[in-house]
This record gives structure tokens, C-alpha cells and sequence, in this order.
């Protein structure tokens, strides 16, 4: 019988259950007390060493085995999105305006299933780390657990994580050597000009013209500015000016985002950025002020451990079911912080087909229970494999 076999046999019912009744309770950053205590609740009950608010609301379950002192970090996301729900299955959200439209709830049930399996068979050597993540979607849960002490309270030499992503065949994986996800920065530009009537432009300094041609210019850094080979992405996507048809205004606003995958890219993005406001407000005649905020950093696998992943996937549902040529995505992880502090790697597992309402984010979306039972079986193995008892 095959791992996965094995664990639908002894779980599938129990992980649904879990599943739908975190789907039908959706919390959001920081604030999932219920989804918490419900993953702290079940790793006591079996015999799993807990430590509870963790970066505020994270959880931290240890298990051991054996005697050698090798440790590693398995991490799941636990919180909802800012979303109305518009399914109508039984475990449709019961919250208005909550909603797990990312599968989170999908996450934290398949290392619950984990630990449970891992509990009850032992058969490894050294520490894993159960790792239940607040805040993924934007407030940075993971830097939040980090800068808490997480990495010095539970010293693990690697961290891995998973996510699962609607498009990929349901049960398959999808491992990356190097970047996974991109950054995920903001810029607000305030152009400052001086207003006039409409009908007397050369009156005024248009904030709106040097706005129009700043949209413009910015669109060259990726174009005319960074190597092609490298995908970058810079979004104007709020212009705001004026109040009637005959002003011209004095202010306008532009803000958007940022995209990149390598760390030297996104550092010459934002001094492009920086360069092309001071032209631009030269140009015209206006002051233009420029902010750039960092968010999540890019989610870069390390080669060794992507590779070993990859391996694993392969051994859990063979290797015409695991891609390593699949292109990253150009959205964001907070799973990034971890992987800028010990080596790891972060992989898809298939939702299944990703028409219709099945995408992330989509009020229509729901977690596939039919992928929990490989996933379980993913982490069973990758532990087995990392941890490995010697002969």
C-alpha cells in the first residue's frame, strides 16, 4: 500500500472534517484565536509539545525522535481573506465579508494531518518543527513569528513550506530551483503643481500631464532598463487628480506596485523609479515626491533543497506528476522571510483545474479535500527523507 493510500485509509474523513470546519470559520491577520487554539488544541491531544502565540497568533508544535540534534521546520498558513464568499456548500463561510479564497484551510489541515501520522509513527531521527503561520495574506506573519524569536526558540537547519495552485493537475507538484514567487512592493509618487483654469494652462503647472508622463516613463525601466531575461513588473494602478472640468488641479497622486524576483533587480528598480520622478518633475516644472515601501521579499528556493523536493514529490506520486520547469509567479509569500534566514524550499501541489471559480482569490474558490491525503504523504516523506534513522 502506498503512503498515500495509507494515509486516505486512516484520515481522509478526519482531514475533510478539519478542513470545512476552518473553511466555514475563516479568521483573518492576527486574529485566528479560534483556528489557533483548534491546531494547538489537536497537537496536544497527540502528545505534541505545544507553544501557543507565536508572532501574536502562530503556533508551534515540536515533535522528537531519536537522539540526533537535526531539526527542521515544516510551515502552514492559517488565515483568511478581506472576501465575501458566494458558495453554498454546506461549509460555506459563516462569516460575512471572511472568506478562504487561497486554501489556507487546505494547509493547515494537511500538517495537521502530518503531525498526526508523525506522532503516531516515530520512525525518525531528530526534531520536526510544526509551524502555524498568522497573517500571510499581507501583514507579514512570517516576519513577525521570526523577529518573536521563532528561529532561536526552535533552532531548525532548514524550512519548507507548500501551497496548493489551482491549473496544476490535482495531486501533482510543482518544484522551483531558485525563485518561486516575486516581491511585493508599493511606491506612492505626489506630484505637486500649481493650479489654474482649464482654459489658461500656461497659468498653472499640470500635475495631471506630469502624472500622464510619468505612467508613461515608468514603463520603460522594464522595457529599456532591466535586462530582459529578468521579469519585472512595475503597475501604476491609482492615479487620482482634480474636481471639476475647468481646474486644473495643484495635486495629483500615482501609486501601484512593484514585481521582481531577484534582489539586485528590485534594488535597480526602485532607483530607476527614484530617477525618473526627478526628471519628470524637472521637466515640468512640479515637485514630485516618491516613496517606496518593501513588502514580502522574493521567495527563492535554495538549489540543494529544491532538488531534494523534488525528489520526494516524485517518491510520493512519481515523476511524470512533478514539474521543475514551471515559471514562477509573479504574486507574493511571506514564506520569503523564512527562506532569507536558512535554506529550504517552498513547492505547489496541484488543486486541480483552474477554470471558473477555482482560482485563488475568486469568491468561488474552494480547497480540493481530494489533494489533503498527498500532501499529508508529501510531508511524511520529505520528513523521513531529511531526517532519516540510521542504519
Amino acid at each position: 500500500m502506498s503512503i498515500v493510500e495509507q494515509i486516505r485509509r486512516e484520515q481522509s474523513a478526519h482531514l475533510a472534517s478539519i478542513r470545512r470546519d476552518i473553511h466555514a470559520h475563516p479568521e483573518l491577520a492576527f486574529a485566528e484565536h479560534r483556528t489557533a487554539e483548534l491546531v494547538a488544541s489537536r497537537l496536544e491531544a497527540l502528545g505534541v509539545e505545544v507553544h501557543r502565540g507565536v508572532g501574536r497568533t502562530g503556533v508551534v508544535g515540536v515533535l522528537r525522535a531519536g537522539n540526533t540534534s537535526r531539526a527542521i521546520g515544516l510551515r502552514a498558513d492559517m488565515d483568511a481573506l478581506p472576501m465575501q464568499e458566494r458558495n453554498t456548500f454546506p461549509h460555506h463561510s459563516r462569516i460575512p465579508g471572511r472568506m478562504h479564497a487561497c486554501g489556507h484551510d487546505g494547509h493547515t489541515t494537511m500538517l495537521l494531518g502530518a503531525a498526526t501520522h508523525l506522532a503516531a509513527n516515530r520512525d525518525f531521527d531528530g526534531t520536526v518543527y510544526f509551524i502555524f503561520q498568522p497573517a500571510e495574506e499581507g501583514d507579514g506573519g512570517g516576519r513577525e513569528m521570526i523577529e518573536d524569536g521563532l528561529l532561536e526558540r526552535f533552532p531548525m537547519g532548514s524550512v519548507y513550506g507548500m501551497h496548493n495552485w489551482p491549473g496544476l493537475p490535482a495531486g501533482s507538484f510543482a518544484v522551483h530551483d531558485g525563485p518561486v514567487m516575486a516581491c511585493a512592493d508599493r511606491f506612492d509618487i505626489e506630484i505637486l503643481g500649481h493650479g489654474a483654469h482649464a482654459a489658461m494652462p500656461h497659468l498653472g503647472i499640470d500635475p495631471v500631464a506630469a502624472g500622464s508622463a510619468l505612467v508613461q516613463a515608468l514603463q520603460t525601466i522594464s522595457s529599456r532598463t532591466i535586462d530582459p531575461v529578468d521579469a519585472v513588473v512595475v503597475s501604476v494602478t491609482q492615479f487620482h487628480a482634480g474636481e471639476a472640468y475647468n481646474v486644473i488641479p495643484d495635486r495629483a497622486t500615482l501609486s501601484g506596485t512593484v514585481r521582481a524576483f531577484r534582489p539586485e533587480v528590485r534594488e535597480r528598480v526602485e532607483e530607476s523609479m527614484q530617477r525618473i520622478c526627478a526628471g519628470v518633475g524637472a521637466a515640468f516644472g512640479a515637485n514630485v515626491k516618491f516613496a517606496y515601501r518593501r513588502g514580502y521579499p522574493p521567495t527563492i528556493n535554495s538549489s540543494k533543497e529544491a532538488a531534494l523536493c523534488a525528489e520526494v514529490a516524485a517518491g510520493v506520486v512519481g515523476e511524470s506528476m512533478v514539474r521543475t520547469d514551471m515559471k514562477p509567479s509573479m504574486g507574493a509569500e511571506d514564506f520569503s522571510y523564512f527562506l532569507q534566514e536558512r535554506p529550504g524550499a517552498y513547492v505547489w501541489i496541484g488543486n486541480g483545474p483552474g477554470e471558473g471559480g477555482c482560482v485563488l482569490h475568486n469568491p468561488n474558490y474552494d480547497f480540493n479535500d481530494d489533494i489533503a491525503a498527498v500532501g499529508v504523504a508529501y510531508w511524511v516523506r520529505l520528513v523521513a527523507r531529511l531526517l532519516a534513522v540510521s542504519a
